[in-house]
């Protein structure tokens, strides 16, 4: 784990030189002109604030789109699913939502790909025999242009009383999962129910939510595919270690004047389970961060998140999207199958049985342009292991949208570097991606990337050694 190529060397320097930049420039801009921060973490947005007079996020032409075909919504402190919740993070509390009484929303989304990538690589022959039949392992599946199956989302969102809003998500379809199963489901607390000046005073800073919920570990998952949904997403794929998982039990948060804190605990696991308690333990996880409407022109945030499970039976930060990979059967052997292998291209750690890892994410937007970094450490071990490994991540998007924000442009790189079980190798993988997109209307993107992902010092039997996909990928996407 001490070799380091000088790829590696200048992404650290990089993460290290955006971090010295951002802070200071945060508690200056803080400090010199405290006027010009929001009363409340969103209060600038008009993600959170649809009225026609807020100022906005978005470009005037969405904005417009957006107010034009929509009805104004009872649900209070909600993060729509359309493009009006583009750059949103934590469940807003702009204090200007009010209780309108109760309602139910129903809400939609769909994806579909064309993906044209090949792949290769030159890994040693293993030969293998099943039934009498004998095949090389290591010999890739012929793959080649074509549409990847629809994923689609069906969200169900009531406001129950003042302050209590329930949601629920079920995916209709996914990579991993073809039948139908519910995602999540939670109650979100940001007033009080009960009009009381002291529990008044306390839920205009304090957030609630109890449940089996998306954790709040950093801010990537705010900005990645989610099934069926991928209009926050800029790209086609999420990132090589794609930090998602849905766990039982609650978070609480504070938030005052850009301000955030959040501390959790959760069940440790993406299933609940009353076997084998000896070999559990619970999850704790934290977040801290500055979010900042600076003038009308810069926005900036800057965040970090900590995650830690002593003992679990299947610990799934970095494997519990059951959406799996954009990037279908890429570096798969003859005998995978689309959803047996969901999570082609991604990297796995396999942290099983113990993790602990933390991620730092600055977030710039300056008028059109949008910067989005990912600094990342995990380590842990699988139930079979006695040693502990490391995997790192370092990630960074830079986009430009311009003709009021409808059209983008951008690229992203991604590097991870650690430790399989079994492999003393020092592993590094790389992802490259350009592209851009189109917001039709407010509900439809139409976006398309060039992607190019390499694999490096894996040994000559893994059937990734020497391997490398690129080619391009078109995804449509609709939600409402």
């Amino acid at each position: 784990m001490n070799a380091r190529n000088p790829r590696t060397r200048l992404m650290e320097m990089l993460a290290i030189a955006a971090l010295l930049v951002i802070v200071p420039m945060v508690a200056s801009a803080a400090d010199s002109n405290p006027a010009a921060a929001p009363d409340s973490l969103y209060a600038m947005s008009a993600a959170v604030d649809t009225r026609p007079e807020a100022q906005a996020p978005l470009g005037d032409a969405l904005r417009a789109m957006h107010t034009s075909l929509t009805s104004p919504s009872k649900l209070q402190n909600f993060r729509p699913h359309d493009v009006s919740g583009l750059n949103m993070f934590e469940p807003p509390k702009s204090g200007t939502d009010k209780f309108q009484g109760q309602d139910v929303e129903w809400g939609f989304a769909f994806t579909q790909q064309f993906q044209g990538v090949r792949h290769l690589n030159n890994a040693a022959p293993k030969m293998v025999t099943t039934a009498g039949v004998t095949t090389n392992a290591n010999e890739l599946i012929p793959i080649g242009k074509g549409f990847n199956n629809a994923t689609a989302n069906l969200y169900l969102d009531a406001q129950l009383a003042r302050g209590i809003r329930v949601t629920m998500t079920s995916y209709l379809s996914s990579r991993h999962h073809q039948e139908t199963w519910v995602k999540d489901g939670f109650l979100l607390i940001n007033a009080s129910p009960i009009d009381n000046p002291t529990l008044n005073a306390v839920m205009d800073v304090v957030t609630m939510r109890v449940g089996h919920f998306e954790i709040n570990y950093g801010d990537q998952h705010f900005r990645r595919s989610d099934n069926g949904n991928a209009m926050f997403n800029p790209f086609v794929g999420n990132l090589l270690m794609d930090a998602f998982t849905t766990e039982i039990g609650a978070e609480v948060y504070a938030q005052k004047s850009g301000f955030l804190a959040m501390g959790g605990v959760t069940s440790g696991e993406i299933r609940g389970q009353v076997q084998k308690p000896n070999d559990r333990s619970p999850s704790y996880l934290a977040k801290v961060g500055l979010d900042r409407q600076i003038s009308k022109d810069l926005r900036m945030r800057l965040t970090t998140s900590y995650y830690t499970n002593k003992q679990a039976v299947s610990s799934t930060l970095y494997s519990g999207s059951r959406a799996g990979s954009r990037y279908y059967s890429v570096l798969e052997n003859a005998q995978s199958t689309e959803n047996a292998q969901a999570w082609s291209g991604d990297i796995q750690p396999g942290f099983k049985n113990k993790i602990e890892a933390f991620v730092v994410n600055p977030f710039v937007k300056y008028r059109g342009f949008e910067f989005f970094g990912n600094i990342e450490q995990a380590q842990g071990r699988a139930n079979t292991e006695v040693s502990e490994r490391i995997w790192r991540q370092w990630a960074g998007d830079a986009l430009y949208r311009f003709l009021d924000e409808q059209l983008y442009v951008g690229g992203r790189y991604n590097f991870a570097r650690g430790n399989f079980q079994g492999i003393p190798n020092d592993l590094q993988v790389e992802r490259m991606q350009v592209g851009g997109g189109w917001f039709v209307t407010h509900n439809i993107l139409a976006k398309a990337e060039y992607v190019r992902q390499n694999y490096m010092n894996f040994p000559a039997n893994d059937i990734k050694a020497g391997g490398h996909f690129d080619g391009f990928m078109v995804e449509g996407v609709v939600a409402f």
